[in-house]
């Protein structure tokens, strides 16, 4: 007997509202728990600051002790076993690929706890004492901002205390930073100890101040502040820097690969995770890194040749690096070359993103006590810093790639757009996975070519020496950590390969020798890009639209390359078609 439509029409709801039902169910399980831990997560590291995430101002610094720690590693712990009664086959919406970037997300986080990664909390490149200069240097904007700063002053003995018990745990088990990285990296905490009265960096927030604070209440807050820096914050740095130089420096391990301290083969294979994202053993990333050299290398001998330099690839590398043509004559001409190469690519993005961020960035040197030991530039949200230490290491043919990958369309592009996108949920607004974060920012030196900002063939060059540089990485990384290699023979790939100064080679070893893993992230993410824009081109033919593409890689926030490849065959499958179309347009 045929049932009427109608009973046929009842029977399918019957059947499907308990599916529906499930997958809310899951899903609202699943947003529990990410809100739960976020929120917490949050709690967590207030009053934790870097030059790239500037979080809200609170009255102390993070708790960082080992019982602390160990908290943090149960909770996270029972978070992933929570995430694991979860199917994600259950899941809908945007929701799948939310679970595979929280469940990344929390994995790495209980790695670093497995592996006591807290106790080295610092490297040749980043240090949580000049972290707290970056507090120092931002903006504060009412009388709570300052009261709370003042706080946040007082409670860096206890800070400092508790990151040196991790320390002294560290090295009686030989986890520490190489010895040899260490060469004057006291300097930044000496620089405060002997800076006294308004001349300290703790005093810059209090040299200007707004004027919605009553005079009398400003000189109240600025004795308030002095007090905490005279009693509080240059004992505790005195305290910490006679401990690096009586202690830490003596003691630390003389070894350089991470492979060499305790489980290192594992502590480098979690390092190797949680910055490519991918399982890649060290053998197939160094092999891998070997062949892209030899194939940019031969790029390179063709832009050489476009010169008409006659000589060899050495001496071509030797006129570079000695000629003073190639070199800013001052600060101001670096800034303003860098300044002007940014407004250049404001007239161009448009042709190549189509959502593009609010916030706009300014262009700064970096700051004086970071700068002998820092990167060429760094950018991120609203900041694009270019290091104007040392001019004759700063080369004017590398400028151009330099700015794309630290502003815009790189970082300071990036982290604005994924911030504002208020369709994500915000464990995927306010993170970083270096993967991602790097790959996109190294593609977006790659993007210069075709907008046409490398004017001569030796801006080409100074692009195709950058995208050796990271190639070298790739091989220098797994090299020192995993092969063995010795400092010397890391530097001198490095000087053979690429046109960087010696200054850079020098301060970008030691960074790699004491942050294992990091140097990866670059070309592997810039290969993940371009392999996922060679596969849209291929599939969509006269359909692929750059901008469409750019956005939809753009719109994921900070993601695992797997993700990304993901995302980009669903773009494929949908017809190429923007992640924006069909939407309001952003507000101006």
């Amino acid at each position: 007997m045929k049932l009427p439509f109608f009973a046929l029409a009842c029977l399918a709801c019957l059947l499907v509202a308990p599916s529906i039902a499930a997958h809310e169910d899951t899903g609202a399980r699943f947003q529990a728990i990410y809100s739960k831990e976020w929120a917490w997560r949050q709690a967590q590291f207030k009053g934790e600051d870097d030059e790239d995430s500037q979080g809200e101002l609170t009255d102390h610094l993070p708790k960082v002790d080992a019982a602390t720690q160990r908290m943090r590693g149960d909770y996270w712990a029972n978070v992933l076993k929570q995430l694991d009664g979860i199917r994600p086959e259950s899941l809908h919406g945007d929701d799948p690929v939310n679970y595979a970037v929280y469940r990344n997300q929390i994995q790495t986080l209980l790695d670093n706890q497995r592996y006591r990664s807290w106790e080295m909390p610092f490297n040749s490149d980043t240090a949580f004492w000049t972290n707290l200069g970056f507090t120092a240097r931002r903006t504060l904007r009412t009388a709570d901002d300052y009261r709370h700063y003042i706080a946040q002053l007082n409670d860096i003995p206890r800070y400092f205390d508790e990151q040196t018990a991790n320390m002294r745990a560290g090295l009686a088990r030989g986890f520490s930073v190489p010895r040899v990285t260490l060469a004057g990296r006291d300097q930044s905490i000496a620089d405060v100890v002997n800076a006294t009265g308004d001349d300290n960096l703790f005093y810059t927030p209090f040299r200007r101040m707004p004027g919605n604070v009553p005079t009398a209440l400003q000189t109240q807050l600025r004795a308030q502040g002095r007090e905490a820096i005279q009693r509080k914050v240059i004992p505790a740095y005195a305290k910490l820097l006679d401990f690096m130089r009586s202690t830490y420096m003596k003691q630390a391990r003389t070894s350089l690969a991470a492979e060499a301290m305790p489980d290192g083969k594992a502590y480098y294979a979690s390092r190797i995770r949680e910055f490519t994202t991918l399982d890649m053993s060290p053998d197939a990333i160094h092999s891998l890194g070997l062949k892209e050299v030899a194939r940019i290398r031969g790029e390179m001998d063709q832009t050489i040749r476009e010169t008409g330099f006659k000589g060899s690839f050495a001496e071509f590398l030797h006129y570079l690096r000695t000629d003073p043509k190639f070199y800013p004559k001052s600060a101001d001409e670096l800034l303003k070359d860098a300044a002007w190469l940014a407004k250049r690519v404001d007239g161009k993005i448009g042709d190549y993103i189509g959502r593009l961020p609010r916030q706009r960035f300014a262009i700064e040197p970096v700051p004086a006590d970071l700068a002998p030991f820092y990167t060429g530039g760094r950018g991120g949200p609203g900041i694009y810093l270019v290091n104007t230490h040392d001019l004759p290491s700063r080369p004017l043919y590398s400028l151009a790639a330099l700015t794309l990958h630290e502003s815009s369309p790189g970082h300071a592009l990036q982290m604005p757009l994924a911030a504002e996108h208020e369709g994500l949920p915000d464990f995927r607004r306010y993170t970083y996975i270096s993967a991602y974060g790097e790959g996109w920012a190294l593609y977006a030196e790659r993007l210069g070519v075709e907008m046409g900002m490398y004017d001569t063939p030796y801006d080409r060059f100074g692009y195709l020496s950058y995208q050796m540089w990271r190639a070298c990485r790739l091989v220098v990384d797994t090299g020192i950590h995993h092969f063995g290699w010795s400092r010397a023979q890391a530097q001198a790939y490095m000087r053979d390969n690429t046109a960087l100064s010696e200054h850079e080679i020098e301060t970008e070893v030691d960074r790699y020798i004491a942050w294992p893993g990091q140097a990866l992230s670059y070309y592997l993410g810039e290969l993940a890009i371009v392999d996922a824009r060679t596969r849209a081109e291929k599939a969509l033919g006269e359909r692929f639209d750059i901008r469409a593409f750019h956005d939809t890689v753009l719109a994921l926030g900070s993601v695992p390359l797997p993700v990304l490849q993901q995302q980009v065959d669903r773009f494929i499958a949908a017809g190429g078609t923007s992640p924006y179309a069909n939407r309001e347009p952003a507000a101006p």
